[in-house]
């Protein structure tokens, strides 16, 4: 089995994925999307937790072996970057949604130096959009960053080509196409049910995958 289809069986195991396309979740952008995603379930099952901050840190070898500083998204993406930064030896910190409105009025908490070679760790990637504002905090700050490593992404269109507009690399765990193929084969949802969820990834705007066809 790869690590792909472990990462989202484990995270169907747990119920950190939701897959519900009869009843479609509603996200804060108002978005109606049959998944939901919680990868902060991972942080209490110890086993899952262990086999996805070594993915990380994996990926974070393969892909960016110049990294010398991680940060994570907030919330999310803290507990993530501090655990692989305790595999891996690597300092770490945080980018708060915004700048404190007391004390030093941080938005960007932990020691980071101009031209530090940076890695953004981050539980979930749809649309790009949230991630990217960490991108760009943090190279307003003088960060040079590498790119990101991820739990999982819908691998959106949208996300996507923000992503390269930014000129954000992002490499993550496992994708949407994994895990609603691990969860037809194991019974979770049935096999029609795959298209109508990739409908919904192509085109998160277009509501006509909730009617089945």
């Amino acid at each position: 089995m790869s690590t792909e289809e472990k990462i989202a069986r484990a995270l169907l195991e747990i119920g950190a994925v939701v897959i519900r396309p009869d009843e479609p979740f509603i996200w804060a952008s108002g978005i109606k999307s049959p998944i939901y995603c919680d990868n902060r379930l991972t942080l209490t099952a110890p086993a899952i937790r262990a086999e996805i901050e070594s993915g990380l840190a994996g990926l974070l070898s393969a892909h960016y072996p110049g990294c010398e500083l991680l940060m994570g998204t907030s919330t999310a993406g803290i507990a993530h970057a501090a655990i692989v930064g305790h595999l891996t030896g690597l300092p770490m910190g945080y980018v708060r949604g915004g700048a404190k409105t007391h004390g030093r009025k941080n938005q960007i908490e932990g020691r980071l130096e101009k031209g530090q070679r940076t890695v953004v760790v981050e539980d979930l990637i749809s649309t790009g959009g949230s991630v990217i504002e960490v991108v760009n905090v943090l190279r307003e700050a003088g960060a040079e960053v590498l790119g990101v490593v991820s739990i999982f992404t819908y691998g959106m269109e949208k996300g996507l080509r923000r992503l390269a507009e930014a000129k954000v690399t992002n490499h993550s765990l496992t994708n949407l196409d994994v895990l609603v193929s691990a969860a037809s084969r194991d019974g979770l949802i049935p096999e029609t049910d795959i298209a109508r969820i990739c409908r919904f990834r192509d085109d998160p705007s277009d509501e006509s995958w909730i009617d089945r066809l």
